[in-house]
């Protein structure tokens, strides 16, 4: 007769399967593990996806920016005075003759300075 007989056979044949069951279970586990939390799992590949989505969004923003700027740029060499008096107004807090300039202070500005003891910055 053979071990694989029988009832006890049978169990053993069940032992065996669950054992090896058991430790393909672990070995998957230990891979998924390895996989997803490992130094360069899928979690570090998604944290660094993000990552690079915002650098290419600041890239598309500062891309605007300089679009923007270089515009200006050619406008002031070209001395527009339509580009050329904003800024002046803009930068240097200039007005034109017939005009009045009022300067108004936030109220917590007030405060700070009423604050601060004379003499002392």
């Amino acid at each position: 007769m053979s071990n694989t007989s029988g009832p006890s056979g049978l169990s053993l044949r069940k032992k065996n399967f669950l054992k090896f069951a058991l430790l393909a279970f672990m070995l998957l586990a230990v891979l998924v593990a390895w996989l997803g939390f490992g130094k360069k799992g899928f979690i570090h590949l998604y944290r660094m996806e993000k990552e690079r989505q915002g650098h290419l969004e600041r890239i598309r923003k500062l891309e605007q920016e300089n679009k923007r700027l270089m515009e200006e740029i050619k406008r002031l060499q070209k001395k527009e005075r339509a580009a050329v008096e904003p800024l002046g107004r803009r930068e240097l807090g200039l007005v034109k003759d017939d005009e009045v300039f009022y300067r108004f202070t936030d109220q917590k500005q007030k405060e700070k300075s009423r604050a601060k003891p004379p003499g002392k910055k």
